[in-house]
């Protein structure tokens, strides 16, 4: 048995490393305030992207390794993760596909396949991740590997850890930005909306503004969105109102009826992902892993497993 250590955090970030961490053999304990849907990876609609996170280099790196992880993942059903095609849209200017995106297969779509209102876009098949099942899977990997979750710990500094953890991984998201302290990190308040599934063959997204994504899942169906600067966790029943309507239009039919609406604060870092060692006062070894913006499941398995490099490192 190696080191003991302690994973803070339970978002998606904090249980890939843990699960990682854990099936190499380490003592691993997750510490958090909360699980689930009260978090803001269980609000996220998490399909595979890399959006609004930095640098781009690193970021497509750390995407690109955590696709191939999911995709092997989607070849079981009970993981949660399955493939779908995502049609990323355009509405004023002709879109122009990446160079990473055209690497796994990226193909621009015919105008005549474009919703209204839309000038061009490309198509290429993602991971999606049902957070309702993906995070209670990697919950159930976690365990089966002897790591354990405590929740309601309420942490106001880092060195409050327990000092029985001689290596600790700050994955606490956009909690960073007190528990470090970090003044780069700021909340990117997403907004979604839960609606009746939907019989659709592909997602549809577009950054331009109003960003508008529409994901559709084996039970219901994601409707989004916002990226507001802001750290309000209150779903606005106005935006939920706007969201709706302007994805039913885009998808031509009357606004369905609202199951449900989720609001996460996206973990943003102006600086970019930090993903580094440092050290604590008292001499403990701390391992960031944190400011992914909205690309945390994204960039879950490739930073998970820089972290365990960096882990295994001494």
């Amino acid at each position: 048995m190696q080191a003991k250590l302690a994973v803070i955090g339970a978002g998606v970030s904090g249980l890939t490393c843990g699960v990682l961490l854990a099936e190499a053999g380490y003592e691993v304990e997750i510490l958090a305030e909360a699980t689930g849907s009260r978090i803001t990876s269980g609000a996220a609609a998490a399909v595979w992207f890399p959006y609004d996170a930095e640098p781009p280099e690193k970021v497509i790196e750390w995407a690109l390794t955590s696709f191939d992880v999911l995709q092997r993942l989607s070849e079981h059903p009970e993981s949660g993760v399955s493939m779908i095609e995502i049609r990323q849209l355009a509405r004023q200017t002709e879109i122009e596909i990446p160079s990473w995106a055209i690497s796994l297969g990226a193909k621009p779509l015919p105008t005549q396949s474009l919703p209204q209102g839309f000038v061009s876009g490309y198509r290429l098949k993602v991971p999606l991740t049902d957070t309702s099942r993906y995070l209670d899977n990697l919950v159930s990997r976690f365990q089966k590997a002897n790591g354990r979750i405590r929740t309601q710990v309420h942490l106001k500094r880092l060195e409050e850890v327990p000092d029985k953890f001689p290596l600790i991984i700050n994955c606490t998201g956009i909690g960073a930005k007190i528990l470090r302290p970090d003044p780069n990190i700021e909340p990117h308040r997403g907004q979604v909306v839960l609606v009746p599934k939907m019989d659709l063959p592909c997602a549809l997204v577009c950054d331009d503004s109003p960003l508008m994504y529409v994901i559709p899942r084996a039970n219901d169906c994601v409707l989004g969105g916002t990226n507001d600067l802001s750290a309000n966790w209150e779903p606005d029943p106005a935006q939920s109102a706007r969201i709706v309507a302007e994805c039913a239009r885009t998808l031509g039919i009357k606004s369905p009826p609202i199951l449900g609406q989720r609001v996460g604060l996206r973990p943003y870092r102006r600086s970019g992902v930090c993903l580094q060692e440092e050290q604590l006062r008292d001499g403990r070894r701390l391992i960031h892993n944190y400011g992914h913006g909205g690309a945390g499941f994204t960039l879950s398995w490739g930073c998970a497993q820089a972290v365990r490099a960096l882990a295994a490192s001494r």
